[in-house]
Order: C-alpha cells, then structure tokens, then sequence
C-alpha cells in the first residue's frame, strides 16, 4: 500500500513541476530553463540532507550518477521525439516504454512476482499511462521511424533511471539523488554554455537572447526532468526584442519570472524524485514505475484548473483507471 501511495503522489508532484516547466521554458528557453531546475533541486536535497539522513558511500554515488547520466539522455531524446512528432502517438508510447522496461527488469531480473489482483491493477495502470498522455491532435501524421526510434529510447532510458535509482542502498537516503542531481546539473549547464558560444558567434544578438531563438519551441521543449505530456509546453511569444528600448523591462522582467518558476519546478520536481526512490524501496519496484508513468496527470490537472485548458475524455478515462489501479495495488 505505501508502494502505491508514494509513487502516485509522486507522479502527481512530478507533473506538477512539469506544468512550471512548461511555463519556465516559454521565457528561459528548454535548456536554461532545465539546468536551473536541475540545480534548484540539487540545493534543496542538500538542505534535506541532514534531517533525511542516509550513508555516503562509493556505491550510492557510482548508481546515483549513472542515473543522472541516464536521465540526461532521456531528456535529449524526449525533445528529439517530440520536435519530430506527433505528440498524440509519441508521447504515450515514451510513458508506455518507460513503465514497462522496470516492470520487465522488476519481474524477470528482480524476480517479483504478484497475485491476480495485483496483475490485473499493473495491467489497468500500463492502460492508464496510454489514455492519461493521450493528446488529441486534429491531422496528426503518422510518426516517422526516427521518431519512433528517439521516443522508445526516451522511454529505455526513464525506465533506466528507475532500475539504477533502484540498485542504490537503502540506508543511503537521499544521497543517491544528490550525485544524480549533480550529474544533471553539470550537463545541462555545460550544454546551455556550448550554446552561448555557438550563438556569440553566429548571431550580434545578446547571448541569453540568441539562445533562446535557437532553442527548438516544441512541446516537449518545456519539459524540466523528462516529461512525455506537457499541456502547456506550446510556443508562445516570448518577450520583445532586447533591440528596443521600451521592451527591456518587459523581457528583464520575463527572464526573473522564468527563473522563479523554474526553481519552483525544480523544488517539485526533486520532492517527486524522493516520492518515488521512496515508493521503489518501499516495494515493488514494477509497481512504483508503472504508477510514476501516469505522472502526466499533474500537468493535465494543473493546466485545466490555471489555464482553463479542455482535459479530453480519453484522459479523463485514464485518470479514472489510475486511480482504480492504484487502489486494487494497495489492496493486493
């Protein structure tokens, strides 16, 4: 029972922090806005640190950076997949993936093994995953095999996260999470700083601006720790030209709420970190990955209730079966 709760309260929280990144990266760009969140959640595991606990040791360390590496990737391929698109098809199929390969790992490597209540309710929650990141698109094409091939690898690699965070020690708290943090930070920061560059020298335009041009404004773009559903991740106008005196104000202001939002997605998204590490050793770690794949449901629900956005009834159908599944797990 506490496998499920913890894992759906950290999806939720999850999509919660997807929802302001979404918003974050309308005004810092993809990049930025996920290197700020990034290292935002770093600092606050290190605040938790000391009233948490957990043992420093060379294993927590080695898994927890891979799992950063890891996550690194799969966020690389979750833009790549949905800038392809369609985002109707591809995002679900990144959820799908990335909830079945710790199931499979979980039940063949891991050798777990669960009742008929218990598989029924995996079966129920993997459908869930589908219909909760299922977004209707009118003329969707059909995806290309690039595509297809960039959002199963997003998928491999956020199941992938899951199994490493999993092999950490359970007496090692959060520690594992902060090396992970570390790794991402690093990364995202070391990238956004290649981009500068790249845009000192192709474009006379303030570096943070030519940035931002540069970065693909797609709806996986808003994503901050490899979301495959962000609602509200659509383009939108970003602020004025710096060329203009009066639209200065107006885009130094944008840029102070992007990194205000964007630490706030960071602190979310590091608390759903911890939601599901705790889920995983907790129990089963089949169950905690596939209910941590309907995280899309925090955004959907975010953005209907702020942004007044229309949730489509095949994923108001999805929330009701990941509610139902998560139910028959503590059950069983």
């Amino acid at each position: 029972m506490l496998t499920a709760v913890l894992s759906l309260t950290g999806a939720l929280v999850y999509g919660a922090a997807d929802f302001l990144g979404g918003l974050a990266a309308r005004r810092l760009g993809a990049v930025l806005a996920t290197a700020v969140s990034a290292a935002s959640g770093l600092v606050l595991l290190a605040i938790a640190l000391p009233v948490t606990g957990g043992a420093w040791s060379s294993e927590a360390a080695t898994w927890g950076a891979l799992s950063g590496l890891v996550g690194a990737v799969a966020i690389s391929l979750l833009y790549a997949s949905l800038a392809i698109g369609p985002m109707s098809i591809l995002s679900p199929l990144t959820a799908l993936v990335s909830a079945i390969t710790p199931m499979i790992w979980g039940t063949v490597v891991g050798g777990e093994r669960f009742g008929p209540m218990a598989a029924w309710a995996l079966g129920l929650a993997l459908l869930a995953v589908v219909l909760v990141g299922f977004v209707p698109e009118r003329g969707a094409v059909r995806p290309s095999a690039r595509g297809l091939a960039f959002a199963t690898g997003s998928g491999l690699a956020i199941g992938a996260f899951y199994i490493l965070i999993s092999q950490t020690p359970d007496d090692s708290g959060v520690v594992p999470l902060i090396f992970s943090r570390i790794v991402n930070t690093v990364l995202m920061f070391g990238v956004f700083g290649l981009l500068v560059l790249v845009a000192r020298r192709a474009s006379p335009a303030p570096a943070l601006e030519a940035v931002r041009e540069t970065t693909p404004r797609t709806d996986a773009a808003a994503v901050a720790a490899a979301s495959p559903t962000d609602p509200v991740a659509n383009a939108a106008p970003g602020p004025a030209p710096a060329g203009r005196s009066d639209a200065r104000t107006p885009a130094r202001e944008g840029l102070a709420v992007g990194f205000a939002i964007a630490i706030g997605c960071g602190l979310l998204d590091a608390l759903a970190n911890v939601l599901i590490l705790l889920g995983i050793r907790a129990g089963d770690l089949a169950v905690a990955a596939v209910l941590a794949a309907t995280y899309p449901a925090g955004t959907i629900l975010l953005a209907a209730a702020v942004l007044r956005e229309r949730i489509a009834p095949v994923q108001w159908a999805g929330l009701v079966l990941a509610l139902a599944a998560a139910g028959m797990l503590a059950l069983a």
